[in-house]
């Protein structure tokens, strides 16, 4: 890997809450290099740290000790406010539970990050990004008006509509059940590709995990494994 085809370098980053007596050690010296395109799952157990992992490296939290750089951004050197300058435009995420406005269409929702960029043509893009997931028929219909498949099928649209450089999905099944959870993932990988995003995904599904490039297994915050 060339530093150029590097979009996640973090060295020896470390995440601690409270102070002295109270202090939790959540991450503990952890290292990576993650290179453009690649997909990338974490495996791990609950409080392994895969989640808290994710936080840092999308700007989410702020590491306690480390260097991280994200597409170029240096987040370590930036504030609260440039964060969630850098993470605009070159990160998108897909959670578990969705995170759609309820008062907003589907259309409305995927516009939301172009509205944001600037970009003129944000309700269009919005509509034909709608339309690569097979939701054009749900355009002016709200999350409550939708299936669980529907609404992550949304959420993959408003993630990936502004192109980043960077896909986070966590749990992106965790709500669905196996047959719409395997359409999802199939979707998920096939926009990743097509937009030429690297893609980041916290598992717990060790045949999911198997379908990315590359799975790194941490346990007490730390990683422990990272096969090919």
């Amino acid at each position: 890997m060339t530093a150029s085809h590097i979009v996640i370098d973090a060295r020896d980053v470390t995440l601690s809450l409270g102070k002295d007596a109270a202090r939790v050690d959540i991450l503990r010296g952890v290292s990576l290099s993650v290179a453009a395109g690649e997909s990338v799952a974490l495996l791990g157990p609950s409080g392994s740290g895969k989640s808290s992992l994710m936080a840092v490296l999308s700007g989410l939290e702020r590491a306690t000790s480390g260097a991280i750089h994200v597409a170029g951004a240096d987040f370590g050197a930036l504030d609260e406010d440039g964060l969630a300058l850098a993470r605009r435009g070159r990160i998108g995420i897909v959670l578990q539970a969705f995170h759609l406005l309820p008062t907003m269409t589907a259309q409305e929702n995927v516009a939301v990050p172009l509205e944001l960029e600037g970009e003129p043509e944000a309700f269009s893009r919005a509509q034909a990004e709608l339309a690569s997931v097979g939701l054009g028929h749900r355009v002016t219909h709200y999350p409550a008006q939708m299936s669980g498949g529907e609404q992550q099928r949304v959420a993959i649209a408003r993630a990936i509509a502004p192109r980043p450089a960077l896909l986070f999905a966590d749990e992106p099944t965790g709500n669905l059940d196996a047959a719409t959870g395997e359409a999802i993932m199939d979707l998920l990988f096939a926009r990743q590709k097509e937009t030429g995003a690297t893609l980041v995904m916290i598992t717990h599904d060790v045949a999911l995990s198997r379908r990315c490039d590359r799975i790194i297994t941490m346990r007490d915050g730390r990683i422990v494994d990272d096969a090919v």
